[in-house]
């Protein structure tokens, strides 16, 4: 690599989280004149609401439960300097997409960052979602792991596992890692205790707070009542009538292109997953494919869309299809042309995504 290239593919990432956050300014603009929504309104759509609810007042409401503490610890934490909970949460929404790219450049390079950075749903990177702290923390831990860091890797783990439920997913795949990667393997297992001890520990606490072990399970269930497991054949079907306007009376017909989503978002992760198990990339197999197997057992595919953002190998994918040569001129050209298009249409999907949110449709 020369070092003018070198120079410029770092620049190229952050012009493309300069760009990509101004796509999602573009569609909050649009919102915000077109409409008679407040600011603070636009930005605080569906769990950031639950979100603000936990810095304010905790635990209070046990359908907040299902939320793990350290985004409204975070908030609630600087709201006692003056620090509005939004603000600290756009602000985390931000650095962490900035650092979770990063993260991606040292893992595969310049796409799959730009590839992360322009996703369709990136709105939920921008906003006070746990998505790109997570991403930010996990990625991280990953790349940490793969340069044989395990300490940095599991506290970055730990810090995951505290902001979602995700981060068991991300734990799991890291076992698999440790007894995989050259060495010994139970220094490594040890050092894992961590993250696994937060995840359990939040269980505990809410256990101090309810009397029950399944608190959050309970949460999950009584506040999404679709989240129990079903077949994975009858999950398709209901997907797919909810993917039909048709199933969606008048004013919520947009749903339906959401569900339409969640049916391409769950082909690109089982696709993701076969693609690392014929590489023999068990670890990252297991990352994606465990929460694509979540996902495709609910009653209907929801909130893949969102989680797809927290899948890193799909993105390394991605980047090895479009940097594939043909052989011929002609294909070259016509592959190049392809993913051009490809990136062009996913720009014009971020600002139709975010309009969504900001107007308060569901997105997913």
């Amino acid at each position: 690599m020369t070092r003018a290239r070198s120079s410029l593919e770092p620049r190229l990432v952050v012009q493309t989280w300069l760009a990509s956050r101004g796509l999602v300014l573009l569609a909050l603009l649009i919102v915000l004149l077109s409409t008679r929504r407040r600011l603070s309104d636009a930005l605080s759509g569906w769990d950031v609401q639950h979100f603000l609810a936990i810095a304010r007042d905790g635990y209070a409401d046990p359908q907040n439960m299902a939320f793990f503490p350290a985004l409204p610890a975070v908030m609630g934490s600087l709201a006692v300097v003056g620090i509005p909970p939004l603000v600290t949460g756009e602000l985390l929404a931000l650095t962490g997409s900035a650092l979770a790219a990063w993260a991606l450049y040292r893992l595969g390079g310049v796409l799959p960052a730009v590839f992360w950075l322009i996703a369709p749903m990136t709105v939920f990177t921008a906003v006070p979602y746990t998505e790109a702290p997570f991403a930010a923390a996990a990625f991280w831990a990953w790349e940490r792991a793969l340069s044989r860091n395990w300490l940095q890797a599991a506290l970055l783990a730990a810090i995951a596992c505290a902001f979602r439920v995700s981060g068991v997913f991300l734990v799991v795949a890291l076992v698999i890692l440790a007894v995989y990667q050259k060495g010994r393997s139970l220094p490594r297992l040890v050092l894992l205790l961590l993250p696994t001890a937060v995840v359990l520990g939040y269980l505990a606490f809410l256990h101090g707070l309810t009397g029950s072990w399944t608190a959050w399970f309970d949460a999950q269930s009584q506040g999404w009542s679709r989240r129990g497991i079903h077949s994975p054949v009858d999950a398709f079907l209901t997907t797919l009538a909810a993917a039909h306007p048709s199933y969606w009376p008048p004013g919520q017909k947009l749903v339906a292109v959401m569900f339409a989503c969640e049916i391409v978002t769950v082909a690109l992760g089982t696709a993701t997953t076969i693609w690392c198990l014929v590489r023999r990339e068990w670890p990252e197999a297991a990352f994606v494919g465990t929460q694509v197997l979540v996902f495709a057992t609910s009653y209907w595919w929801m909130s893949s869309n969102r989680a797809l953002l927290l899948w890193f190998p799909l993105f390394l994918l991605l980047a090895d299809l479009a940097t594939r040569r043909p052989r011929s001129q002609l294909g070259r050209l016509l592959w190049t042309g392809f993913v051009a298009v490809g990136v062009a249409a996913s720009c014009v999907a971020v600002v139709g995504w975010s309009w969504l949110f900001f107007s308060g449709h569901w997105a997913s």
